[in-house]
This record gives C-alpha cells, structure tokens and sequence, in this order.
C-alpha cells in the first residue's frame, strides 16, 4: 500500500498558529521535507515532534524528488512543509506534488497559516475575486512590465516584496496607478505587525519604507470602475 504525501501548512509567525491536525501530521509522518530545516527544526522543538528533518529546495528537488517518490510507494507518509504558511506557495514544492499526483501517490492537504489570505482579509479590499501574482520580479522593466499590466486589474491583486526592494516597487506603483490604494502588511501575525494603507505616494512618505525589515506583502485595491472577473461557480467555502 502506498504512502500519502502531506502537504502541511505551519505558521508565517505566531507559533501558535498551526493546527492539531497539522501537529499530529508532523508527529505521525516517516519524514518532513523542509525548505530550511533550520527554520522547522525550531518549530518541531517548540512542539516536541521529533519526526527527521530533511531538505527540500529549489537546489535539490530533481535529485531528492526520485527518493521521495520511492518511499511513498514504499508505504512511508512525508510531511512536506515551507519556511513558514502554506507549502507550493512562491516555494519549489509544487515539483514534488505534481510528480506525486503523476505517480498515483495520494496528496493531502493539511490548511492553515497563509500570508496571502491574512493581507487580504485585513486589506478592506474586495476579497471575492482576487489575483496572486507571487514575488515582485528584481528586475526594473519586468517590473514595470508587470504593474503596467495589473494596472487594468479589476480583481484586488496580492503580491509579495523583499524589504530592500520595497521603495522601488513603490515608486512603480506610484508611476503605473497613480492615486489606487495599497497596502502594505509586514511582519504578519509576529511581535511587531504592521498594516499600512494608501496611495504609493503616502506610503513612501511614512516611516514604512525607512529601514524596514520581514517578510513584505502588497495588497493593490481593483481599477476602480472596472468589472471585476470572479468564478461563475456557486459560492463554497475556502
């Protein structure tokens, strides 16, 4: 009988953000495959899991996947867990769930902890029909590229930033949307918060952007006036 792979969520902050569920899957898994082991290892003390720790990153996916993939056939359950929130999110494990779903081996998700959501139920924005468009690219023209093209966006659309390169992609939005509300939430649901909203311009007034340190997301409020593209389907939970 094979194994299942779990695709387990973990706090972006507060430690006391992930689920017994999620707990008793980490206790429970033959391994968890971490993106930094150094960071999970902290978590799993706090928690007294004492399931192994191995590496899984973008450096290494295409020669641990093989190995992954042979334990699971082999009956083993593997934990697959990010730096922080849920896994496949801006992270490589994307590459091991598709190769499992293409091998038969059954993917279980384990929800929890997600910075995207946080940002956009705290943003005020319309969270009906919105649009992920994962890290900001480094490189000026295609980021100029990008907010040129969200510009006519009529969904809220959620990215996420490095600190050091948070003026800059201000000062784009300032350039591309003029005047549209943002906002701009760091450091989610850890000591020292903070949720900032206004135009490109405000914001690039406030202290936000004077040394500011932590993981960045960006909330950018729909063109206003234009329609908004949301799912045809009947209303679900998520």
């Amino acid at each position: 009988m094979v194994g299942t792979l779990f695709i387990v969520s973990t706090p972006i902050g507060n430690l006391e953000d992930i689920t017994f569920r999620a707990i008793r899957t980490l206790k429970d898994a033959s391994t968890i495959a971490a993106e930094d082991t150094r960071r999970t290892k902290k978590l799993c003390t706090h928690y007294g899991i004492g399931t192994p720790l191995t590496s899984y990153h973008d450096f290494n996916k295409e020669e641990k996947t093989p190995v992954f993939l042979q334990r699971l056939q082999e009956g083993e359950h593997i934990a697959l867990v990010s730096d922080a929130g849920t896994p496949l999110i801006s992270d490589p494990g994307f590459f091991l769930v598709r190769e499992a779903l293409a091998a038969k081996i059954p993917v279980v998700p384990i929800p929890g902890p997600s910075a995207v959501l946080a940002a956009l139920v705290a943003s005020g924005f319309p969270p009906d029909a919105f649009t992920f468009e994962g890290f900001v690219p480094r490189k000026s023209g295609a980021r100029l590229q990008l907010f040129k093209r969200l510009d006519n966006e009529g969904r809220t659309t959620i990215l996420f930033e490095t600190p050091h390169r948070l003026r800059s992609t201000l000062e784009v939005l300032q350039e591309t949307m003029g005047d549209r509300t943002l906002v701009v939430a760091r450091e989610l649901t850890k000591l020292h918060e903070e949720i900032l909203r206004g135009t490109a311009q405000e914001l690039l007034e406030s202290k936000l952007t004077k040394g500011v340190k932590g993981e960045v997301t960006i909330v950018i409020e729909g063109k206003p006036g234009k329609k908004r593209k949301a799912s045809q389907s009947q209303p679900s939970e998520c």
